[in-house]
């Protein structure tokens, strides 16, 4: 069962999405002015804080829709209007997701709060250079896919690919800019089915120069219930061993392998970087986002490339558990020490 429209339908609905955007930005501009009138009656100015933030996006969205739709019509023009080659093709459509982020997280500073810190102690070198790179991802709290796309494409100058649950496409943004610079949608209860490995893999060894393909192998957001029902799933399945590691790791959920494990047999050699990030990862629900605007907290990132990749498929699993042990004990500090500052 389809879990949303086909990528033709979503195409030739863009219009509505546009209309829609416009309506709620409409909505939004009005519950604005009713923050400002409320504004002396609080101190924190929540209502005015989103609803701003919600307009931004918005107008970000509807810029995307039309800019994406002239590089399309580019595409087919010949001469120096035209975009006669594929690269410069990609390269139009990363300038393009680069604002579009730019604009979404500056609004995000300005009008909630939040903000992204690269930390020290992350590697420099992790990811420079023009080889491709296979980013293993932590997952959790608002905003961290958009933050860390960012950081590949502006700070890094990588090109990403980015692997994400399918219904991310509703948006049109994400639908659009990603699948054109070579995203991978997945459904949600995917898991390692042998289509998605094959799929990841073909990805693998496609990767060029500057790419990077942005993976999170946790495959959702953390939070403690999902923590909890990934462990009784282990338990399920009598895997006893990775139960029990999984119950030493608080702040992450026990990584599913076999995507890793498929883009590093397709293509031998590639290099590996692991990124931990923390600060809005305790934020799992509506009211606890409400209650903490503004944002004091950064969303700090710390990068490192892995210790050398096993070449016996056994040794793969203890690798990437140790890799994400190092990951969990890095968060457990960094909440640690906002305790005690």
């Amino acid at each position: 069962m389809r879990s949303l429209p086909p990528r033709t339908a979503r195409r030739l609905l863009l219009p509505v999405s546009s209309l829609i955007l416009v309506v709620l930005g409409a909505i939004f501009t009005l519950v604005g002015i009713l923050g400002i009138l409320a504004a002396p009656l609080t101190s924190r100015r929540r209502a005015l804080r989103l609803s701003a933030f919600a307009l931004n996006y918005c107008a970000v969205e509807l810029v995307a829709i039309v800019a994406a739709g002239f590089l399309w019509l580019r595409r087919a023009l010949p001469g120096r209007l035209g975009l006669a080659s594929e690269e410069e093709w990609t390269m139009a459509h990363e300038s393009l997701l680069g604002w579009a982020l730019g604009r979404v997280l500056s609004a995000g500073r300005r009008c909630l709060g939040f903000h992204v810190v690269v930390a020290d102690s992350s590697d420099a070198t992790a990811l420079t250079g023009d080889h491709p790179v296979l980013v293993l991802a932590r997952h959790g709290g608002p905003g961290d896919s958009f933050a860390l796309v960012h950081l590949l494409l502006t700070r890094y100058n990588r090109r990403p690919h980015v692997v994400l649950k399918d219904t991310l496409q509703l948006d049109p943004l994400i639908d659009l800019l990603l699948n054109r610079l070579g995203g991978c949608f997945l459904p949600s209860a995917a898991g390692d089915r042998p289509d998605v490995t094959d799929r990841l893999a073909a990805m693998a060894r496609s990767l060029g120069p500057r790419d990077v393909l942005l993976l999170f192998p946790e495959g959702a957001n953390w939070t403690p219930h999902r923590r909890r029902r990934a462990i009784d799933r282990l338990h399920r399945d009598r895997k006893l061993d990775a139960a029990r590691v999984a119950d030493l790791m608080d702040h992450v959920l026990p990584p599913r392998p076999g995507g890793v494990f498929a883009c590093l047999e397709a293509r031998p050699g590639l290099r590996v970087v692991v990124v931990a990030h923390a600060g809005l990862d305790k934020v799992v629900s509506a009211r606890q986002g409400w209650d903490l605007l503004p944002i004091r907290t950064p969303m700090k990132v710390r990068a490192w490339p892995t210790a050398e990749v096993p070449q016996d498929r056994d040794a793969l699993l203890p690798w990437l558990t140790l890799e994400w042990a190092v990951v969990d004990e890095w968060i457990d500090a960094f909440h640690a020490n906002a305790l005690t500052s």
